[in-house]
C-alpha cells in the first residue's frame, strides 16, 4: 500500500516542523507539502494532491475557513481531505469548517499517536473522534433546528435512513447502531452508504451534521 499523503497547513514553522517529524517517522504515513497561510494550502495542495490536509483555522491573507472551502468545492481535489487543527474543543471556527467540507477536527495538544490515527481515520473517511465529542462540537453551534419544516433531503430517505441518521446524531458508533436497531453492523454500513449518497455527504462527520440542521436532534443547552 502506498503512503497516505499529507499536506501540513499552520502559520507556525516551528509546529509544522514538529508535525512533519512525527508523520514523517510513520511506516504509512508522508509530508508531501508545507503552507504557511490559506492562499499558499490551496496552491500547494492543488500541486501536491495530498490525501489529507491538517488545516490550521486562523492564518494571514486567508483563514483556513476559506481555504477548507476552496479546496473542498475544487473537483481536482475531491479525493482530499481536511482535517481542522484547533486550539480548543469548542472553537466556533471548527463547525464552520465542517459545514465548508472538513473531515474534522484535531485539538493541537493531542498525542503524538493521536495524531498518526486521526490522520489515518480522516484518510479512510471516518469522523475523527468518538461520536459523542464530534455531536457535542456540532450541538453547540448548530442554529436551533425547526422539525416543523423538513429539509428536501430528507424526503429522499427511507424511515429506517431517517432512524440511522438520527442516532448517528446522536453519537452512536456503528456497533450501537446495531445493537439499537437489531441489525448487523453489516446493513449498518450499507445503511449509512445510502446517507452519504443521498445527502451528499462526504463522511460521517457531515451525517452528524445533517442530522442536526434536520431538526433530528436538539442541541443540548
Amino acid at each position: 500500500m502506498s503512503d497516505i499523503r499529507v499536506l501540513l497547513v499552520d502559520d507556525q514553522p516551528l509546529l509544522r516542523h514538529s508535525l512533519a517529524m512525527i508523520i514523517n517517522n510513520a511506516p504509512d504515513l508522508a509530508v508531501v507539502g508545507e503552507a504557511g497561510d490559506g492562499a499558499e494550502a490551496v496552491a500547494r495542495a492543488r500541486a501536491t494532491r495530498p490525501d489529507v490536509i491538517l488545516m490550521d483555522v486562523r492564518m494571514p491573507h486567508l483563514d483556513g475557513l476559506q481555504a477548507t472551502r476552496r479546496i473542498c468545492a475544487d473537483p481536482v481535489l475531491a479525493g482530499a481531505r481536511v482535517l481542522v487543527l484547533s486550539m480548543f474543543e469548542l472553537d466556533e471556527y471548527v463547525y464552520e469548517a465542517l459545514h465548508a467540507g472538513a473531515s474534522g477536527f484535531l485539538l493541537k495538544d493531542a498525542r503524538p499517536e493521536e495524531l498518526l490515527e486521526a490522520i489515518r481515520r480522516t484518510h479512510r473517511g471516518e469522523s475523527l473522534f468518538a461520536p459523542s465529542i464530534l455531536t457535542r462540537l456540532v450541538a453547540h453551534y448548530v442554529a436551533a433546528p425547526r422539525p416543523d419544516r423538513p429539509t428536501p433531503a430528507l424526503r429522499r430517505l427511507t424511515g429506517r435512513e431517517v432512524e440511522v441518521l438520527t442516532l448517528i446524531g446522536g453519537g452512536l458508533s456503528n456497533d450501537e447502531l446495531a445493537t439499537a436497531l437489531m441489525i448487523s453492523v453489516k446493513t449498518v454500513k450499507s445503511h449509512i452508504t445510502h446517507l452519504l449518497a443521498k445527502l451528499a455527504a462526504r463522511d460521517r462527520a457531515q451525517l452528524v451534521i445533517a442530522a442536526f440542521d434536520a431538526g433530528l436532534v436538539r442541541p443540548r443547552g
